[in-house]
C-alpha cells in the first residue's frame, strides 16, 4: 500500500472519522470507460478506492479525458494563453501573484480583446503585497492602472491583502521578504469557458525560461467552479482605482465588499472568509462517476478551510498494488512536516512502492545570487533536503531524491524550476510477470495540480486553488507521463553527502535566518 496509516489535521470540515477512512465502497470507477481505456481489476478496485476517499473531501466534477490539455513548457503556456485572450468572447479572469511590470504584449492582446468587444468583461486578482512592491516606480499595480483606466468600464483590478500582516508589523518588515506572512498564491487563468490551472505567474520569465506546470482545461463545468472561486476572492479584497496621472492609483475597500477589511478586522475578516468559501469544497454527490475521468478541486484559504492536505494523505495512504509508484515535486522544497511524513511512510512499507523527489538546485531557484535575507534562501532549502534525506535514510523509504537545473540562474540560457505536484502510477501484479502486458496503465492514473508549494506557508498563510485528477484513460495517463518525463529530463540523483560541504555548506548565518523568520510569524 502507499501508507500504513492515514494522519489527518484536526480540521474543520474535511476532518474523516478513523473508523470509518477504509470503508471503501464496492464500484466501478466509471461506468463507461471503453475497452480500450479499460484495466486490470487491482487497477480498476484501486481508483475505485481513491475516488471513495476524495468523495469525502471535495466536490466531484466527472469531465471527459480529451478536455484537458498537458502543455509542455513557457512557450507553450505564453502562446496559449495569448491566443485564448485574443479571442476571448465574454469573460477574461484572471488571477496570479502578479503581473510583471513591464509584460506589454500581454496586456496588448487583452487591450486587443477589449477595443474588438464591448460587452467582454477582465477582472483581474493579484497580491497587494507583491504588486504594489515597487511602488511609486513601475509596478504590477500601476500597469494594471492603466488597463482599467483606459477600459473603465470593462476592466476591474483587485487585490489580495493578507489579515496577517498589518499594524506596525506591516511597518517594520522589508518589502523584499514581507509575502512571507501570507499572499494571494492562486493561479487561475480563466477565459470564457476554459481554464489554465497553473502555479505560474504572469512575467516574463515564467514565459521563457522558468519551468512550471500547466494544465488547460475545456469545461464549462470547471471553468464555472474557479470562476466563483475568483468572483468570491475578489468581493474580500481591495479594489484597485486609477487616479489622474498615468499609471497612477488608490487601493480602496469598497462598501458593498463581502466583509470588513483585514486592515481594520483582521479577525473579523478571517471568520468571514471561512463562512463564505465554506460550500467551495463541500462534496457534492456520492453517486458513481459517470465518466472515466474525475476533478476534485483544492482550496486553500488561511485560517479557514484547507482540504489539499487530507487530499494528499488520503491519496498516499491508499492501498496499492505492486510496482505502484509516486513522483512529488516541488520547487522550493520544504513540505508540510505531515505531506513529509506521507511521502515517506508511503515507501517504507513492504509493497515496493517507490518514491521520486524533483526540486530545483540551488542554482535553478530563483533567488539564487539575491541580496540580502532572500539571497540566504538557496541554501536553506539544501538544509531542509539534507534533514528530508536523513529522515528517508532513517525509515528506510524507498525515495529517489533528484534536483533539476538547465544551466544556471541569471545567466545565458540558465532556467529556474519552479514546478510542483504529484502523480501517482498504480501498477498491476502482471508487471511481474510481462512489463509489456496491455493490462499496464500508460501512466500516472491521478495528478494534483495547482499553486500551492505544500508547504507551512502554503497551508497557513497563502490562499491556493488546485484540482486531483483522477482518470482512468490510457491517452490522458499518457499525457501525465509525458509531463513527468519532460520534468525529469534535467534532473541528476542526490545524496545526503552531495548536500554537504564544499559549495553546498549551510554557514550559520541561514539557520539563524530561519529561526528568525519562524519566530516572528512568517514561513519560507
Amino acid at each position: 500500500m502507499f501508507a500504513k496509516r492515514l494522519v489527518l489535521i484536526p480540521a474543520r470540515q474535511s476532518r474523516i472519522k478513523h473508523s470509518k477512512l477504509w470503508h471503501i465502497r464496492s464500484r466501478q470507477f466509471s461506468s463507461s470507460t471503453s475497452a480500450s481505456t479499460a484495466q486490470s481489476p487491482t487497477h480498476v478496485s484501486t481508483l475505485a478506492a481513491v475516488t471513495s476517499e476524495l468523495d469525502k473531501l471535495s466536490p466531484r466534477i466527472d469531465i471527459q479525458a480529451s478536455q484537458i490539455h498537458v502543455l509542455e513548457g513557457p512557450k507553450e503556456f505564453y502562446t496559449t494563453l495569448k491566443d485564448k485572450l485574443r479571442n476571448a468572447k465574454k469573460r477574461i479572469y484572471l488571477a496570479t501573484l502578479y503581473i510583471g511590470k513591464t509584460e506589454y504584449e500581454l496586456m496588448s492582446c487583452i487591450r486587443e480583446a477589449l477595443a474588438a468587444n464591448s460587452e467582454l468583461r477582465v477582472s483581474v486578482l493579484t497580491d497587494a503585497l507583491r504588486g504594489t512592491r515597487e511602488d511609486p516606480s513601475p509596478s504590477c499595480a500601476s500597469l494594471l492602472a492603466s488597463l482599467a483606466a483606459e477600459f473603465p468600464h470593462q476592466v476591474e483590478i483587485r487585490m489580495y491583502h493578507t489579515p496577517n500582516l498589518t499594524g506596525i508589523k506591516k511597518r517594520l518588515i522589508p518589502k523584499r521578504i514581507n509575502e512571507g506572512w501570507g499572499l494571494q498564491h492562486m493561479k487561475i487563468y480563466g477565459i470564457d469557458d476554459e481554464v489554465i490551472l497553473s502555479g505560474a505567474n504572469l512575467s516574463d520569465d515564467y514565459f521563457t525560461n522558468r519551468q512550471d506546470r500547466y494544465h488547460l482545461f475545456s469545461s464549462t463545468a470547471v471553468s464555472g467552479y474557479f470562476q466563483r472561486i475568483f468572483d468570491t476572492m475578489c468581493s474580500v479584497s481591495l479594489l484597485l482605482e486609477p487616479t489622474g496621472s498615468a499609471g497612477a492609483f488608490d487601493l480602496v475597500w469598497p462598501e458593498n465588499n463581502a466583509c470588513k477589511s483585514p486592515l481594520d478586522d483582521p479577525n473579523g475578516y478571517s471568520q468571514a472568509t471561512k463562512k463564505l468559501f465554506a460550500d467551495f469544497i463541500q462534496p457534492l454527490t456520492s453517486a458513481t462517476p459517470t465518466t472515466n475521468t474525475s476533478i476534485y478541486p483544492l482550496l486553500i484559504i488561511p485560517n479557514a478551510l484547507n482540504n489539499e492536505l487530507p487530499a494528499i494523505q488520503s491519496l498516499l495512504a491508499t492501498p496499492a498494488p505492486p510496482n505502484s509508484s509516486w513522483l512529488f515535486t516541488a520547487g522550493y522544497f520544504n513540505p508540510h512536516p505531515m505531506v513529509t511524513s506521507s511521502l515517506l511512510t508511503a515507501s517504507s512499507g513492504h509493497v515496493p512502492v517507490t518514491g521520486t523527489v524533483v526540486t530545483a538546485s540551488p542554482w535553478a531557484n530563483g533567488f539564487y545570487g539575491s541580496k540580502g535575507i532572500s539571497g540566504m534562501l538557496p541554501p536553506a532549502y539544501t538544509l531542509l533536503s539534507r534533514r528530508f534525506l536523513k529522515q528517508a535514510r532513517k525509515q528506510e523509504a524507498h525515495v529517489d531524491f533528484r534536483e533539476w537545473r538547465l544551466g544556471t540562474v541569471s545567466r545565458p540560457h540558465g532556467w529556474t524550476y519552479h514546478a510542483k505536484g504529484l502523480w501517482l502510477t498504480f501498477g498491476n501484479a502482471s508487471q511481474q510477470q510481462d512489463p509489456s502486458s496491455e493490462e499496464n496503465p500508460a501512466g500516472p492514473s491521478v495528478t494534483i495540480i495547482g499553486s500551492s508549494n505544500y508547504t507551512v506557508r502554503s497551508y497557513s498563510l497563502d490562499t491556493e486553488v488546485g484540482a486531483v485528477i483522477v482518470t482512468a484513460d490510457s491517452g490522458l495517463q499518457a499525457r501525465l507521463k509525458a509531463e513527468q518525463d519532460n520534468l525529469l529530463k534535467h534532473t541528476k540523483s542526490m545524496t545526503e553527502e552531495d548536500l554537504q560541504g564544499g559549495e553546498r555548506r549551510v554557514g550559520l548565518g541561514v539557520r539563524i535566518a530561519m529561526w528568525i523568520v519562524t519566530a516572528v510569524g512568517g514561513s519560507l
